[in-house]
């Protein structure tokens, strides 16, 4: 801070290029001084102009000299150091005005006016104290030039009040312009630092807007794209190179933008610019009030479903826990009722299985509800030692038992040894159970019964893996990459929730849930677990 306020307003002349334009015309001021006094010497109307010079070659000698001095100031005005020129071309106007004052007595008065104005200009290029020091000299040069007539005798002198009333005008011209010089460098300099902060402040609004991941573009009112970010560049494709007009690059999109123009509807369906670019959700805004142009913002369709599924969870996260508790109470009513109807005396043996049936799947939903809650809470998984052939073989006829199969196919393939695993059993069984309904509602061919396969078998490194197997005709691979993402199903009567749930519960068992497409056709779900050292099955 102190160093800042003691620098010069010289020093700050010599940092503000804005200031060479004052020296300009200051030098060419003194060229034209300089030109009128030759013209007042050399002319041929001079005697008509003024009174016969006193000393004809000193006067001719001082305007030649100050007319060649005056150009090479010109000529060298934007070189060298500013202070120093602007004193050296004062010091030479106040020693031209003493000896032309001498030499031609008749316009001395004319020439000490015209002074006035150099030594104002060289205050206002200077500091106070500099000016003050040039208007003082000047004033005791005007008393010596006086002085010096005076002893010589030559001629008529002038009067003798004119010299304190220039020395008066000299002192406060230099004090008003240097002043006034000092507030113009600070206004300059102020200008200058406001200015480049805003240059930079532009240079990081463009920044941000050019690594934005939404898509910006400014389209004008002749429907020519005029500025777009990079992520727009990209999702406009080869059709945003050259000059653009959005008709050409994104036809789509300047229909929308022509019927948000002049409806002010907005399309809320995501768009697709182009076969291979994703699609995107547009939204428009006018850059100014009235204007013609308009902001075109292109969101990532796909981020902004993540988006929205990730309030939708949080959501049903905090559903959950009210949800879990109006659906455990009917079914602990529906096991407490089957648990005494099982005492029952007259209730055939035919008819206990079906009890059997329902206190198992009773328990089996009351699992489902725990786990999903578990899920909502980011609860660990309970693993354990999983006999993966054993579990398999025990699915299917668990499976086949609770689930009326009627000409549907479901088996097990299993090695002739254990294969081991650790994983929490429950969510296993919930696991395989919501992948086999799939596979069974539509894993099949039209017209033909549905044939579902766990496949148990180990990879190359030795790890456990389940197949869910079907002979259907497959998944399409648009469906095959958004299987497993909240909500999304191709059925009107799915939730969308079974494969990512099934998918969270193998992360959650430090397992990876993954769709394989089989180039005989059909489709398969591939559990890998984590591995266990050999169960004892004895």
């Amino acid at each position: 801070m102190h160093a800042a306020s003691s620098r010069t307003p010289a020093a700050d002349a010599r940092l503000l290029p804005e200031i060479q334009r004052e020296l300009h015309f200051f030098a060419l001021y003194r060229v034209f001084e300089a030109a009128l006094l030759c013209l007042t010497v050399f002319s041929p109307f001079g005697e008509l102009l003024l009174s016969q010079p006193r000393h004809p070659r000193l006067a001719a000698g001082v305007a030649l000299g100050y007319l060649l001095g005056a150009m090479l100031l010109f000529l060298l005005r934007r070189r060298g150091n500013l202070p120093a020129q602007v004193l050296a071309g004062v010091g030479g106007d106040i020693a031209v005005a003493v000896l032309a004052m001498h030499a031609i007595p008749g316009v001395a008065s004319g020439i000490a006016m015209m002074l006035l104005f150099n030594i104002g200009a060289a205050a206002l290029l200077l500091s106070l104290r500099q000016g003050l020091a040039i208007a003082t000299a000047a004033s005791l040069a005007m008393a010596l030039q006086f002085f010096w007539s005076a002893l010589s005798g030559e001629g008529p002198l002038r009067p003798a009040a004119e010299v304190p009333m220039f020395a008066a005008s000299y002192l406060a011209i230099a004090t008003l312009t240097s002043l006034l010089g000092r507030q113009m460098r600070a206004s300059e300099a102020l200008a200058e630092a406001r200015g480049s902060q805003v240059a930079n402040l532009a240079e990081v609004n463009e920044l941000i807007i050019r690594r934005m991941r939404t898509g910006v573009l400014l389209v004008d009112g002749n429907d020519e794209i005029r500025l777009a970010n990079e992520a727009a560049m990209l999702q406009l494709g080869d059709a945003g190179e050259g000059r653009r007009l959005l008709a050409t690059a994104a036809p789509a999109l300047e229909v929308r933008l022509r019927r948000w123009e002049r409806d002010g509807t907005l399309d809320s369906t995501p768009l697709q610019l182009a076969a291979d670019l994703p699609e995107v959700l547009p939204r428009f805004a006018r850059l100014l009030a009235g204007g013609d142009q308009v902001l075109v913002f292109l969101d990532d369709a796909e981020l902004a479903s993540r988006r929205a599924e990730t309030l939708t969870l949080a959501t049903l996260g905090r559903f959950s826990a009210s949800l879990a508790h109006e659906i455990r109470n009917p079914l602990a009513a529906i096991s407490y009722a089957t648990q005494l109807l099982e005492e029952s005396r007259d209730i055939p043996d035919a008819d206990r299985r079906l009890l059997e049936i329902i206190y198992q799947q009773t328990r089996r939903m009351n699992g489902i509800v725990e786990n999903v809650l578990g899920l909502a809470r980011r609860e660990r998984a309970q693993p354990e030692h999983v006999d993966l052939c054993e579990f398999a073989r025990q699915f299917v006829t668990d499976y086949r038992e609770s689930h009326p199969l009627d000409n549907d196919n479901l088996d097990a393939r299993t090695p002739g040894q254990p294969v081991p695993c650790l994983v929490d059993r429950r969510q296993l069984q919930q696991i395989v159970t919501v992948l086999v309904h799939n596979a069974l509602v539509y894993g099949r061919m039209p017209g033909e019964p549905a044939r579902v396969t766990l496949h148990i078998h180990l990879d190359a490194k030795g790890g456990p893996l389940l197949d869910v197997v079907d002979h259907g005709p497959g998944i399409p691979d648009a469906v095959a990459a958004r299987l497993f993402r909240p909500f999304f199903t191709t059925s009107g009567h799915g939730t969308g929730l079974g494969l990512y749930i099934a998918r969270e519960m193998c992360m959650a068992n430090q397992a990876d849930l993954a769709y394989v497409a089989l180039p005989a056709g059909g489709a398969c779900f591939r559990i890998r677990l984590a591995g266990a050292r050999a169960i004892d099955t004895a």
